[in-house]
């Protein structure tokens, strides 16, 4: 080939892989298949092996390959990169504008962007003629540090510009701000992949980009899931900007990832309630955010404001409370679980996290406790996530006296007193006793959330056990009003109501009933399948491991533990007294035989629902054949939608395909099956439709 003709081609490649980059990275809407992408890149890498004088810095090609560094290099930046000033709560957020309106013309009109304030790592990225030349962290926001090499490696960062052929064309000169961040899931994964090659762990999605944003060696930040999101321009040669609003939009059109969730409001009481609509969001969203960034839209205006120190006052930090801090810990305490297992739970110093005072946090295991190295009196750094109950991060080894306790598993049951025991393969302890208290109150509670019995938590369990009222879970069906208006606390009402809910649970589908058995490895889902699988409780109560095993993603663990659990004579007298009780222990399907409605559909939720709860949503797809995951995926037959949806399940249902319905379009699903069978059943006995 002609070295014009390969030029040319090359340069043809690069732009068409820009282009691809740009729809899968940044707009999350991808116009070609993978297989067609690797073709554009694997032809692109054979010319450029072939011609290596046409390698350029700007290259698809050499997002990863730069030699690591022996140290960063300073960079001085031509624009400060400012601090931002805090607003705590909706108080100092208005007293934020009353001190800037004083310094403004009573006529001034003011619009506001509002923008997720990502818990990253601040980035300047400078272009020359549309070419990344440069890019640095904030460092002390005069001087920073160059991490060019390891910038390069992020998918959605342009490395020219427009990214779009037909865009804008890019000015001579621009340095664009930016926060380095890694998404929510994919931090996950990587402090999997981290375990499981007995790698150090990382704290919080924060301290993962950071750490891999400030690798000596390009090659480890290439293996590291990092995201960016463009927020400001530090300074423009050749474009008319007047606006942040109209930045962000000159950036997204060159081709810079912008996140969506900003938006621009001209009244102020707008921003007090994204604010708050935000800070209730923190939960569901793709990535960690500590706050919300208000600033005043017009670019004169701010530069009329000026800044105050090292604080811009035409912006504020709007932070949400902290969900992460260090207290020290006092003790361990152990709670024994319904099937025995024997878990550490920590005793802390009073702290409060996310706006909750806490007292006590889980610490998962005794194994990830020795692995951590947490000690009882270290200080240590404990994360509390909406409404989850908060846990020991690991301890702040730098601050430790010497008199730290290094915190050893049982070696006896504290409830009965009895041996514990660790299976090989294993990283909980349990207690075997079978006649444990505390694995009772534990099994009975399991039972009663499972069955869906309202009104009565793990605390009147409790109650009830303590004085002699329940041995097991069929004593529920068996419990005595007058036994139960002799208790401190129950009047009639409240007592023939929960009365009523017991009563109630009768007639429940069996998959809520092999659920609420509390067999270990039997949750919602694997229940589900072993009802529709077997029909009936007697037919699973003699199948064999290999039976089990058939069915799809049965493994040999759970398989063993099911067969296990009906070959112990208390289970099984559990199970007669059950079916005395009247519990219905079959499989309901249509008399026609025809599948039910939900057979062969998979189905994930998200969001608030109108008229139930996500246990009863997921209980009712269930009831109907249907079975539900947690996560979005190429077999997701419908995500199951209501308010305030999760981002990550809604853009990952987007991008493969996945039908979004609501709780509305669910109902009609099961009634437009159930009018059909009706229907053939009344052709079936000759009547007149």
């Amino acid at each position: 080939m002609a070295k014009k003709k390969v030029e040319r081609r090359i340069a043809e490649l690069r732009k068409q892989i820009r282009f691809h980059n740009y729809r899968y990275y940044v707009l999350d809407d991808p116009v070609v298949s993978d297989h067609q992408y690797d073709l554009l890149l694997r032809e692109l890498q054979e010319l450029e092996a072939l011609h290596p004088e046409l390698i350029t810095s700007d290259s698809p090609t050499q997002r990863v390959g730069a030699e690591p560094l022996e140290a960063f290099f300073k960079v001085t930046h031509p624009v400060p990169m400012l601090s931002l000033g805090n607003a705590f709560d909706e108080a100092e957020l208005r007293a934020w504008r009353e001190r800037f309106l004083r310094l403004l013309p009573d006529d001034t009109r003011l619009a506001y962007v509002v923008e997720p304030k990502i818990d990253g790592l601040a980035v300047a990225l400078t272009y020359e003629n549309g070419r990344l030349v440069r890019g640095a962290t904030r460092g002390n926001g005069l001087v920073g540090e160059d991490v060019t090499s390891n910038l390069r490696t992020i998918k959605a960062l342009p490395l020219r510009i427009p990214v779009d052929p037909g865009g804008l064309p890019a000015p001579r000169l621009l340095e664009v701000r930016g926060e380095v961040y890694m998404p929510v899931d994919a931090f996950g994964k990587l402090n999997r992949r981290q375990a499981e090659a007995s790698e150090k762990l990382f704290a919080n999605p924060r301290n993962a980009a950071a750490g891999s944003l400030r690798q000596l060696d390009p090659r480890i930040t290439a293996t590291r899931p990092l995201s960016l999101f463009a927020y400001q321009i530090g300074y423009v040669e050749d474009a008319d900007v007047s606006s942040q609003w109209q930045s962000l939009q000159f950036l997204r059109a060159l081709g810079f990832p912008i996140n969506r969730d900003i938006a621009r409001f001209t009244e102020f009481e707008e921003v007090v309630s994204y604010c708050h609509e935000w800070m209730e969001k923190r939960d569901i969203l793709p990535y960690e955010a500590d706050g919300v960034v208000v600033k005043i839209d017009d670019l004169t205006t701010q530069a009329r404001l000026g800044v105050v120190g090292r604080e811009p006052r035409w912006a504020v930090a709007y932070k949400f409370p902290a969900r992460e801090t260090t207290t020290r810990l006092l003790d361990v305490e152990i709670n024994v679980g319904r099937v025995g297992t024997l878990n550490p739970v920590a005793i802390l110093e009073p702290v409060e996290v996310g706006g909750v005072t806490i007292q006590h946090a889980g610490l998962h295991n005794f194994d990830d406790i020795a692995r951590k190295d947490i000690r009882v009196g270290d200080v240590v750094r404990v994360k509390r996530a909406g409404d989850v109950i908060p846990h020991v991060i690991g301890p702040v080894v730098d601050l430790r006296t010497g008199q730290e306790r290094v915190i050893e598993p049982p070696e006896r049951c504290p409830s009965c007193g009895e041996p514990v025991v660790k299976p090989e393969g294993e990283v909980a302890v349990y207690c075997l006793n079978p006649a444990c208290p505390a694995q009772r109150v534990e099994r009975i509670a399991h039972f009663v959330y499972a069955m869906d019995v309202e009104g009565m938590g793990v605390r009147t369990v409790r109650l009830f056990v303590d004085k002699g009222l329940l041995g097991d879970a069929a004593d529920l069906y068996v419990l005595k009003r007058e036994e139960i208006l002799a208790l401190e606390g129950f009047a009639e009402k409240s007592t023939d109501n929960l009365l009523a809910a017991i009563q109630a649970t009768k007639d429940g589908s069996l998959a809520r009933l092999l659920a609420a058995l509390g067999i270990r490895g039997v949750g919602w889902t694997v229940a589900s399948g072993l009802a529709h699988h077997f029909g009936s409780l007697d037919r699973l109560m003699t199948a064999t491991p290999e039976e089990l095993e058939e069915i799809e993603g049965m493994g040999p663990h759970t398989a063993s533990s099911i067969v296990e659990w009906f070959g112990q004579e208390r289970n099984r007298r559990l199970v007669a007294r059950l079916r005395a009780a009247g519990l219905r222990l079959t499989e309901e399907v249509a008399e026609t035989g025809r599948p039910l409605p939900l057979a062969g559909l998979t189905f994930v939720i998200t969001g608030t629902l109108p008229s139930m709860s996500r246990e009863q949503a997921k209980a009712l797809v269930e009831e109907h054949g249907g079975k539900v995951t947690g996560s979005v995926s190429r077999r997701t037959s419908y995500l199951l939608a209501g308010d305030k949806p999760g981002g990550t399940k809604t853009n990952a249902a987007r991008k493969l395909g996945v039908t979004v319905i609501d709780e509305a379009r669910l109902l009609a699903m099961i009634k437009a099956e159930a009018k059909v069978e009706a229907e053939a059943e009344e052709k079936h006995l000759g009547l007149e439709i």
